[in-house]
C-alpha cells in the first residue's frame, strides 16, 4: 500500500533535515569537518555545564583535545558561537513545527501543537549526533537572550544573524492568522509564546515565586497557561 501524499511529504521532510546557517557567523563551516562538529558538540556540553560567562575557547580546546588556535579558525569569538548555536536551534525548532503540524488541518489544533512543542522538554535528536538538542534547549532557556541583548544587536541584525528566529516567529504568526485573520498582533503574540515558554520554565525551576507552577513544576501547566493566554487573546474583538 502506497503512503498518503501527506505522509510521503512528511517523510521527505524528515530525510531532508538540513539547517542553512548564515556564513557570516563563522570563519569556517563547523559542519564541514570532524573538528568543527566537535566544537559544536563540546561547546553545548560546556555551556550547559558551566554557563556562558565561564565558557572560554581555552576550556573548549582542552575538552576537545585540540588547540585554542584551531577553534579560532572556525569562530571569531564566543559571542558568534553562541549566536550560531541559537540560530541553529531556531532553525531546528521551525523544522520540527513544520514536520509535526504537516498533517493538521484545523488551525486551532495546529497552534495548540505549536505551543506544546515550544513549552515541552526537548529530547535529543539522533539525526544530529554532533548537537544535543536537549542540552541546547536548556541553554536557550537560560542563555539564549544573551545572543541579542548586547550592544552588538544592531550590527548583528544588519548581518541577519537573527533571521532564523524571525522566520520562526513569522511561521507561528501565520498560524495565528489562520485562527483569526483579523488579529492585529500575530508576530508579537508569536514571540510572546516563545519567550513566555522559556521564561516560565526558567522561573518555575529557579524563581518559583514569579510563577504559579513553582510547587508542581509541571510543564503541562505552562502549556495550559499559554493556551489560555493565546486563545483568550484571539477571541477578543
Amino acid at each position: 500500500m502506497l503512503p498518503s501524499p501527506q505522509a510521503a511529504k512528511a517523510e521527505s521532510m524528515k530525510l531532508q533535515l538540513q539547517i542553512q546557517m548564515n556564513e557570516a557567523l563563522y570563519l569556517r563551516n563547523p559542519e564541514s569537518s570532524e573538528l568543527g562538529k566537535n566544537i559544536l558538540k563540546h561547546s553545548v556540553q560546556l555551556i550547559h555545564k558551566a554557563g556562558f560567562e565561564a565558557f572560554t575557547f581555552k576550556k573548549l580546546a582542552e575538552d576537545i583535545g585540540t588547540t585554542e588556535a584551531g577553534i579560532y579558525r572556525y569562530f571569531e569569538n564566543k559571542h558568534k558561537l553562541l549566536v550560531y548555536l541559537a540560530a541553529w536551534y531556531w532553525g531546528w525548532v521551525e523544522y520540527q513545527i513544520s514536520y509535526q503540524t504537516n498533517n493538521i488541518e484545523d488551525p486551532a489544533v495546529k497552534l495548540k501543537r505549536v505551543i506544546q512543542l515550544l513549552a515541552s522538554a526537548v529530547e535529543d535528536d539522533e539525526e544530529t549526533s554532533y548537537i544535543n538538542e536537549s542540552l541546547l534547549h536548556q541553554i536557550i532557556i537560560a542563555e539564549g537572550s544573551k545572543a541579542y541583548l548586547t550592544k552588538l544587536v544592531e550590527a548583528d541584525n544588519k548581518q541577519q544573524f537573527f533571521k532564523p528566529y524571525k522566520e520562526l516567529c513569522a511561521a507561528i504568526g501565520n498560524i495565528i492568522l489562520e485562527c483569526n485573520p483579523k488579529y492585529k498582533y500575530p508576530r508579537s503574540l508569536a514571540s510572546t509564546i516563545i519567550e513566555m515558554a522559556h521564561f516560565q520554565t526558567f522561573f518555575m525551576h529557579y524563581l518559583p515565586s514569579l510563577t504559579d507552577f513553582g510547587k508542581t513544576k509541571k510543564q503541562s501547566e505552562i502549556i495550559a497557561y499559554l493556551n489560555d493566554l493565546v486563545f483568550h487573546s484571539l477571541k477578543k474583538k
